[in-house]
């Protein structure tokens, strides 16, 4: 038996395993590319390692396993092999694929797009909050990836929502970094590296009350909750979902939420939003964590009213993208970016260190 798909993720509705923990039904990844486990049967005849792949992959073509072998994505027992391999039985082969096309047309949109660097073979844009990344779910349509049809001349008639330049995503109402490929090769790469988590990827996000610890991991298995087929939740059990680790610092306090920096180990859907609700912080104004609703402070209706002026002022999770760093998948440089927080975010920040100092001159 073909022991396939061991660590597919983000694929819509089907099942996936990773590391940690196998998938159920659960798109549980921000990455936006494929990982495969195939276990060569005892019974297996001498085969080249690309048309083993071929043939036992589905919608997969020789080429595009050929070009992941000569990029060094394909191990067999852990090592590189080159196309003439020849299979073994018992082998056990590994290989990356970005995704492949899913029938959706994308339509190039003149969409401004805040470009933090470009070369021939990467793009970094800076993607504000409200903006979705790809088209799907009711949203055909304004999204970061028809904009980039644009702004790269992809034609009209590609089929495929990600167009194999995405490598990542963050969710409609997180601001910030997304690292776009702008070639088959430059994404197979960037791929590996979010796969062997060489990606720093750092968050700001304000939470809801004052954290006792300057600093912390969070650790479980992330899986769909059964309740609610929207929201995530941290399991117990490793097979309910993907493990998912996040290290978070305090940057500033203000009594009532708490200014924090989260560094991304891996990669999946709402972690950060997941993590920070598992142990009582849910991002301000979070709608499915529980983040929109007043968690800390007192009963007074000019509170209240501040709260909401604060919900005003940032309409969405307060959640920013705010540093990204990978190594060129051309020259090999190690490169590293930085996005300021976005003017919401600010005016937040700002409003809670005026409420906390006017309370500490009340005090005085």
């Amino acid at each position: 038996m073909q022991e396939d798909l061991l660590n597919k993720v983000e694929i819509p509705g089907q099942a996936g395993n990773d590391e940690k923990g196998a998938g159920n039904d659960v798109s549980s990844s921000d990455e936006m590319f494929e990982h495969f486990r195939l276990l060569v049967d005892k019974g297996q005849e001498p085969v080249r390692i690309d048309k083993y792949i071929a043939e036992h992959q589905e919608d997969t073509s020789r080429n595009r396993v050929q070009q992941a072998i000569k990029l060094g994505y394909v191990l067999v027992n852990d090592k590189p092999v080159k196309a003439n391999y020849i299979v073994r039985p018992s082998d056990v082969v590994k290989f990356v694929m970005p995704y492949e096309r899913r029938g959706t047309e994308i339509l190039p949109e003149n969409i401004p797009l805040d470009i933090t660097y470009e070369d021939n073979d990467v793009l970094v844009v800076n993607k504000p909050a409200g903006m979705v990344v790809h088209p799907g779910h009711g949203n055909y349509n304004g999204t970061l990836v028809n904009a980039l049809a644009y702004y790269l001349h992809l034609s009209p008639d590609v089929e495929d929502e990600r167009m194999g330049v995405l490598v990542h995503r963050i969710d409609k109402d997180t601001s910030g970094l997304l690292v776009v490929a702008k070639n088959p090769a430059a994404q197979l790469n960037l791929a590996d590296q979010f796969f062997v988590h060489s990606i720093d990827r750092i968050y700001t996000a304000v939470v809801w009350g004052n954290i006792a610890e300057d600093e912390g991991t969070i650790e479980g298995t992330i899986g769909r909750d059964p309740n609610d087929r929207l929201r995530f939740r941290v399991y117990d059990d490793p097979d309910k979902g993907k493990w998912a680790v996040t290290h978070w610092r305090v940057l500033e306090r203000f009594g009532f939420i708490t200014v924090v920096e989260c560094r991304l180990e891996t990669g999946r859907t709402h972690q950060i939003r997941v993590h920070m609700a598992s142990i009582g912080h849910p991002l301000f104004n979070d709608e499915r964590y529980g983040g929109s609703e007043i968690r800390q402070g007192t009963i007074y209706a000019k509170y209240k009213q501040f709260i909401q002026n604060c919900f005003s002022l940032c309409p969405r999770q307060a959640l920013h993208a705010r540093t990204l760093g990978f190594t060129h998948p051309a020259t090999g440089e190690r490169l590293h970016f930085e996005a300021a927080l976005p003017e919401d975010m600010v005016a937040l920040i700002e409003k809670w260190r005026n409420y906390t100092n006017s309370l500490v001159g009340t005090n005085d």
